[in-house]
């Protein structure tokens, strides 16, 4: 097992762009300041950056970015002084970047275009240019993390924030891979994190976990009392005991009655499993990586991203904050999927689509649909808006989908550039943001795109 994290990666690509980047941070001491996106992989990013530049003795100040907005990152720009981080984000508008006249230091886990030939003042570090998946091997978090080791060995304790910003980018699901369990596991073995199989449930009660769970979403359980109290009754158990506590038999029972739910349910076995999964502990804060996983999007999601950071900083006032964010958070999630499992989805031929009026979790909504309640041969893209102006669009699907040749990165670029738009992610979660007005036009570019993507292919070697 590797011990530093120069050994990680043998693409020699690997070490120079983090060399770039160590030296233009080490090189300019002072006060930078860092943009990141407001989702839970985009805060956990800047938690640990903040932790990192604290450490170095650097004054910051961190912004939080929502959606692919190209016009508020050159704002934040011109309003810079000084150098700049950008985390999470970024990838896309090198061009904007390199224009800014101090240091730049972008840490992106995003497909992107291309880029200009990066100037002295401007580092890009991004996992995919050295052969490291960035939809399942390598996020934004994991990738900030591994920064700020490269720029300080001790930064091996920003574990939690690694961890809980993967969780929050699904990329936990199935277990972690690539340099993702790289890190995991030397965090492990530093005794940083401690992992342990346990059910996918959290809540004071039995009840109330499988009423609110929305991951695994069972349908005919969450959201449903009276599925919740028939289901208890079915196998005796009692509602009010903590999940935490039941026997191992108790426990064996009731995951294999959800899974045997999820699977009448058609969902795909990889989520099935969700109901019993790998669960890690964080020592230094008592708190589970779930947890602090999705206080930290729920943070983000309520629209005070400053309070997710604030966990990471030390302020035991912002986990009261963040607590009460996080049941607001789950409830809003639990309305949008129980809205579609009352059969609100419309359909295309290649896709399929829903609004949302909770603008903020439009997206986690789609996600979760994707994987426990629509139809999984087509992708779903969720509309949402908060008073007038431009449509923030989600769009997610599924690896069997990627497999066949799905890139809704490419597919939502296309779209909206045809509307006068933005949009860019990874091939199994992207997002757009297009003018008012635009959603049929855009709508009927991704059905034409995505059926292109999925089209059968003639086998390698036959006839054309």
């Amino acid at each position: 097992m590797p011990q530093g994290p120069e050994e990680f990666v043998s693409d020699p690509r690997y070490g120079e762009e983090f060399a770039r980047a160590k030296d233009l941070v080490l090189g300019h001491p002072g006060r930078w300041r860092i943009i990141y996106h407001y989702d839970g992989d985009g805060i956990a990013s800047a938690s640990s950056a903040l932790r990192a530049f604290a450490r170095l003795g650097y004054p910051t100040q961190a912004t939080a970015l929502i959606g692919v907005e190209r016009e508020r990152m050159a704002s934040l720009a011109r309003a810079t002084p000084g150098p700049l981080l950008v985390v999470d984000t970024g990838a896309s508008w090198l061009d904007l970047l390199q224009e800014h006249p101090h240091p730049v230091v972008v840490l992106d886990h995003h497909r992107y275009s291309g880029s200009p030939a990066l100037g002295e003042r401007i580092a890009h570090v991004n996992p995919l240019d050295w052969g490291t998946d960035g939809m399942s091997e390598m996020c934004a978090s994991t990738l900030t993390w591994l920064f700020t080791i490269h720029l300080d060995g001790r930064n091996w304790d920003n574990a939690p924030w690694g961890l809980s910003g993967a969780i929050a980018d699904r990329q936990h699901v199935g277990g972690f891979r690539g340099l993702n369990a790289t890190l995991v596991e030397e965090a492990t073995r530093r005794s940083l994190l401690a992992s342990h199989p346990g059910l996918g449930l959290r809540g004071p009660s039995l009840s109330t976990a499988l009423e609110t769970s929305v991951d695994p979403f069972v349908r005919g359980v969450s959201g449903h009392p009276d599925g919740v109290r028939d289901l208890l009754a079915e196998l005796h158990l009692d509602g009010n005991r903590s999940p935490q506590r039941l026997a191992p038999e108790e426990e064996e029972r009731l995951a294999r009655a959800l899974m045997d739910r999820l699977r009448a349910s058609g969902v795909n076995e990889t989520y099935v499993g969700m109901v019993r999964r790998e669960r890690w502990s964080i020592p230094s804060l008592g708190i589970d990586a779930e947890e602090l996983s999705d206080l930290q999007n729920a943070c983000g999601r309520a629209g005070e991203p400053g309070t997710g950071v604030a966990i990471a900083l030390g302020d035991a006032a912002a986990l009261d904050r963040a607590r009460n964010a996080e049941a607001r958070w789950r409830r809003g999630i639990l309305e949008g999927l129980l809205r579609l499992e009352a059969g609100g989805i419309n359909s295309m031929r290649s896709l399929q689509w829903f609004e949302s009026p909770e603008s903020t979790l439009a997206g986690t909504q789609a996600g979760l649909a994707m994987n426990y309640l629509l139809d999984p041969q087509r992708p779903v893209f969720a509309f949402s808006r908060e008073g007038p102006g431009p449509i923030k669009v989600s769009a997610r699907g599924t690896t069997e989908l990627v497999a066949r040749g799905l890139d809704l990165a490419s597919a939502c670029r296309t779209a909206a550039a045809e509307v006068r738009g933005e949009g860019g992610g990874h091939r199994i979660a992207s997002g757009a943001t297009i003018p008012d007005g635009s959603r049929d036009a855009f709508l009927a570019v991704l059905d034409r795109e995505i059926a292109g993507q999925l089209a059968p292919r003639p086998p390698a070697g036959g006839a054309a």
